[in-house]
């Protein structure tokens, strides 16, 4: 492509994106013609079926015309899966673990990778959430898989536990350090909590500084300036001193407090409105966080970027411990043949769930188009097959949204924010990005 198609520093492409990382062409290479309502250009690219990739057709043809304002809502189920709760989705059942303090030795991945293979399709996710997700389960194998999951000690034998452990680790922790000590210590007083909403979790952050200060989680427990700890409750700015040992019995009453003030009605605590009760209420500010890691060497090992969080199985037969991440990464004490520690690897920016087929909830493919446009597009970038996002909750700043089969696009947003460009098909972005 002509060099002269694509932007200056400045000057918006023909989507209106003024961002310096855009690598859009301007709008002669985006096929637009100032012929669209209100005088605004419109997309003169073909629209013909077969610009429509097999699994974006079918159910859900009848699109929302209504200024294509906000994508449509898709169900919102309120739970996340785990190993006695599994979800259905489009190629079986999704079979959650969530590995203690977030980490795996090498006899659990191997026997992991050999579960999933044995029960499932042989692929597994990683979340947003630092856990693993089986995917491709059959109906007859959920309990044998369940039984083998149980017997690892993966999975708690109490259904309730298991779904009460909602924790998430800062994942470079050490034997009997902060973060160590407290998470083992609520691990071990999980019945001493109420009854939760489905998706709320603790945040255990207890490094020289924080490391998971972008990632959601209602009760944290975080590195205050002073070199102290704090409890902060997810929204507040700031948090209250917490003495040495008595970490966990805040985090708890705080999930009390929580339920005991109706914040099951508001879901999450970042929602709850009620003032926080004055023990809980204070104006120390967490630490400055720590650059996030990175693909490549770190203190334990090799930090390895997954492509769209997903794992083939195989690749676990023969690894070494592993500590999970909320990053699509996973940090290796030791090196895994076929998986990549090249921070330069464009994937490693962008966001896709699973999409069409694959989830019910999708209307759209995601991660072939994710993958076709990654080296044309800079920042970070997320394709979400639906509104709800969950791949990615924070905003990118490019995203494209499923809605009704087609593509939603907007930059700075989240997945179901209004867009900039609605109703776009493959093609579509594929000529606008210079990836075709």
């Amino acid at each position: 492509m002509a060099r002269s198609l694509f932007r200056l520093g400045g000057e918006a492409c023909g989507w209106g994106c003024t961002a310096a990382w855009c690598r859009a062409p301007v709008a002669p290479a985006c096929r637009l013609a100032p012929t669209g309502d209100a005088g605004k250009p419109r997309l003169v690219a073909s629209r013909r079926a077969e610009d429509v990739p097999v699994s974006q057709t079918g159910a859900g043809s009848d699109r929302a015309t209504a200024n294509h304002a906000v994508a449509r809502g898709p169900a919102v189920r309120g739970w996340c899966p785990d190993a006695w709760r599994p979800m259905a989705a489009g190629d079986g059942l999704i079979v959650r673990v969530k590995p203690r303090l977030g980490r795996l030795s090498a006899a659990d991945m191997t026997a992991l990778g050999e579960a999933a293979i044995a029960h499932g399709n042989g692929l597994i996710d990683m979340t947003r959430r630092a856990n693993l997700q089986i995917r491709g389960v059959r109906d007859d194998s959920w309990r044998p898989l369940l039984d083998r999951l149980l017997d690892l000690g993966l999975v708690d034998h109490d259904a309730r536990r298991e779904g009460a452990r909602m924790m998430m680790v800062a994942p470079d922790w050490r034997e009997g350090d902060d973060s160590h000590r407290i998470a083992r210590q609520l691990l071990d007083r999980l019945d001493e909590l109420p009854d939760l909403p489905g998706k709320m979790g603790f945040v255990i952050d207890a490094g020289a500084a924080p490391l998971l200060s972008g990632e959601a989680g209602d009760f944290r427990i975080e590195r205050a300036r002073d070199a102290g700890l704090i409890l902060r409750a997810e929204g507040r700015a700031q948090g209250v001193p917490v003495d040495s040992g008595g970490e966990v019995d805040a985090l708890l009453a705080l999930a009390r407090w929580f339920v005991e003030s109706d914040g099951a009605r508001a879901g999450r605590m970042a929602r709850h409105d009620a003032p926080l009760p004055d023990w809980a209420t204070g104006m120390t500010e967490a630490a400055l966080p720590r650059p996030r890691l990175v693909p490549g060497a770190w203190d334990g090992g090799m930090a390895y970027g997954l492509s769209f969080g997903r794992i083939d199985a195989r690749h676990l037969l023969d690894a070494p411990a592993m500590r999970l991440t909320p990053w699509r990464m996973l940090l290796a004490e030791g090196q895994v043949l076929g998986l990549s520690a090249d921070a330069a690897d464009p994937l490693i920016h962008v966001e896709a769930c699973p999409g069409a087929p694959a989830c019910p909830q999708a209307s759209v493919e995601t991660r072939d188009l994710a993958r076709r446009l990654a080296p044309h597009v800079a920042g970070r970038f997320h394709v979400s097959g639906c509104a709800k996002g969950c791949a990615c909750s924070m905003p990118a700043d490019i995203v494209l949204t499923g809605r009704d089969g087609r593509y939603d696009l907007a930059f700075h947003a989240r997945a179901g924010s209004a867009p900039v460009r609605p109703d776009l098909t493959a093609t579509d972005l594929l000529a606008h990005f210079g990836a075709c």
